[in-house]
């Protein structure tokens, strides 16, 4: 298999973990998740600073792993276009395919799916979830042309869930 960067985007509650996670395991690939990372050094996942800070570092050794030829996922969100365009850039300079899945769900959805997993402390409001809604820069059509298509299509995957 050749170098391939996967991004995933979308909200909080889309099923980006879910998502990577299966991706990860049919693909042999390696993972890049700062809530994963924000957790287990007792960091509140919405310290932007500390969050920022995580992801230059993970970063850093995903383009040691395209330039080996593996398969690497960043599953941060990417929540403005902005994001979405400087991560291809890298990647295909160091010569690998770049994928994009785009989750989207409503806003009631993601919502209801945050309250159910249970992980953030403090729960998340209502009103936050819709702050997010409004500040997410969804893909459109003619960015999505501009990766390589999914070796593995995220419609495929059952477990997720994309109401």
């Amino acid at each position: 298999m050749e170098a391939r960067l996967i991004i995933i985007c979308g909200l909080p509650g889309s099923g980006k973990t879910t998502l990577g996670r299966a991706l990860e395991s049919k693909l042999h690939a390696i993972r890049f998740a700062p809530d994963e990372w924000m957790d287990a050094l007792s960091i509140n996942l919405y310290d932007e600073t500390k969050r920022t800070q995580i992801e230059s570092l993970q970063w850093r050794l995903p383009q040691q792993l395209l330039k080996l030829g593996l398969v690497v996922i960043i599953e941060w969100g990417t929540w403005a276009r902005s994001e979405r365009d400087a991560l291809p850039l890298g990647a295909r300079t160091l010569g690998a395919k770049v994928e994009l899945h785009y989750l989207a769900a409503s806003e009631a959805v993601l919502f209801e799916r945050i309250q159910k997993r249970g992980l953030e402390a403090p729960p998340i409001e209502r009103e936050a979830v819709s702050r997010w809604f409004e500040a997410f820069e969804a893909p459109a059509p003619d960015e999505m042309s501009l990766f390589d298509g999914p070796l593995i299509p995220s419609n495929s995957f059952t477990a997720v869930d994309r109401h």
